[in-house]
């Protein structure tokens, strides 16, 4: 995972929205939706990326509870922690590049 630096001003509000997308994910729903938010490239580029891996993390974790049993629950434990990890990457005002996610997400037109 590499870090590229962003265009533009990012202030305090651009990095607490962007860490609080990973873990809490009504908070990039409310980026998503919300014009001045949008319009704030920091706090888009990591509401898009965090949308995308929590919806990859909840397929793949899904998949595991059901066929793991009870190992499943330490999965969702460790993918909570790897998610406060890339929170906090994003609070110090990184630009996360996460394996897969970016590239598809950048595929898709849908990150610069």
């Amino acid at each position: 995972m590499e870090e590229q630096p962003m265009h533009g001003e990012v202030n305090d509000n651009d990095r607490l929205m962007a860490a609080l997308c990973y873990p809490v994910s009504i908070v990039t729903v409310v980026i998503l939706l919300s014009e001045s938010m949008l319009s704030r490239p920091f706090q888009k580029y990591h509401a898009v990326q965090a949308l995308a891996v929590n919806v990859a993390l909840g397929l793949v974790l899904t998949i595991c509870a059901f066929a793991t049993l009870g190992f499943g629950a330490c999965l969702i434990l460790l993918a909570f922690i790897q998610l406060l990890c890339w929170a906090y990457k994003a609070y110090q005002g990184e630009r996360l590049v996460l394996p897969l996610v970016t590239d598809f997400c950048q595929k898709q037109g849908w990150l610069p």
